[in-house]
């Protein structure tokens, strides 16, 4: 089913997640257990992440070599699994860094092919490493543009022009808002107005980056109202789990730590932190939940733990029990 599907036939509040692939040459022993975790809370929709090459550097008995590597693939096979051992829809991150049209196609007539019907479409992050595009070949400048990529294929009009007979594909796409503004927009203004060509350009929903006050949602919400954007906005949210998050947070996602909860969580003790993390988290669904706000989306990476004593909390609202 269609995330929005979900969305709309939904009798009550909903809540998802969101995954990352093992490093390259890991197990997926470890994904299969926060995977055996998080389905027994019944989510509509299970995002994974997608990476492209980044630049490290080795060092060699030649000396320190410059390398280039994908260090977390595997989205495709990971997506393939929870839908066909969990019956869970699967939701894979589609990138324009890193990645050509053509790679871009293959990859969704294999998600086709599979039947995941539900992608997001995203830039992506700087990885330090720019693809470079072979000849004959091009790349999508935006998730603007992939976007309309994505929606040619729900027309059947693939890159090869001379696929007449190609069958359209049939999927749901998802793109990225940010409640606080992405770190590269002059304003929040201009932000959402690049949210709402998304949306003009096929997108059917928006999934926000985390934020720590709900009414940073609320305002960025009202905002995307103001200009048109109709289609549901579902919250991201990230529990904080040790003190290390009150500096990595802000630095590597651009969003700002509420204020009573980065004085709590300096002044706890370090085997507290998780507790102060899930009770603000659950507060946060609370206030969401009676806003009338349809869904939430947890960014759990690969830590199933948070999750487990956050729905435990959650059990003691009606709508979730």
């Amino acid at each position: 089913m269609k995330v929005i599907e979900h969305l709309l036939k939904a009798k009550e509040p909903l809540i998802s997640f969101e995954l990352i692939p093992p490093k390259r040459g890991g197990d997926i022993y470890s994904l299969l257990s926060v995977l055996d975790d998080i389905v027994k809370y019944h989510p509509p929709f299970i995002d994974i992440t997608s990476h492209s090459a980044e630049v490290y550097y080795e060092e060699t008995p030649e000396g320190i070599k410059k390398k280039i590597k994908r260090k977390r693939p595997g989205t495709l096979g990971i997506c393939a699994l929870i839908q066909n051992k969990y019956n869970v829809d699967a939701v894979p991150h589609i990138l324009t860094r890193g990645f050509t049209r053509e790679e871009t196609e293959d990859f969704l007539i294999e998600l086709n092919y599979l039947g995941i019907q539900n992608v997001l479409a995203i830039r992506g992050d700087d990885s330090g490493y720019v693809k470079p595009i072979p000849e004959g070949r091009s790349a999508n400048p935006s998730s603007i543009e992939l976007v309309k990529q994505i929606v040619a294929m729900n027309s059947g009009k693939y890159l090869e022009e001379s696929l007449l007979d190609a069958k359209p594909s049939n999927f749901c796409i998802g793109v990225s808002g940010y409640p606080e503004k992405h770190f590269e927009a002059p304003n929040l203004k201009a932000d959402i107005k690049y949210v709402k060509e998304k949306i003009d350009a096929g997108a059917e929903y928006v999934v926000t980056q985390m934020f720590y006050d709900n009414k940073v949602y609320f305002k960025f919400v009202e905002l995307c109202r103001q200009i048109g954007i109709s289609v549901p906005i579902i919250p991201g949210l990230k529990i904080i789990t040790n003190k290390l998050h009150l500096t990595s947070i802000p630095r590597n996602f651009y969003v700002t730590i509420h204020d009573e909860l980065a004085d709590e969580i300096s002044e706890a003790k370090p085997e507290h932190v998780l507790d102060i993390g899930v009770e603000w988290a659950a507060k946060q669904v609370e206030e969401l939940f009676n806003r009338n706000v349809p869904s939430v989306h947890f960014y759990i990476m690969q830590n199933s733990k948070p999750v487990k004593k956050l729905m435990e909390r959650l059990k003691l609202f009606k709508q979730i029990a």
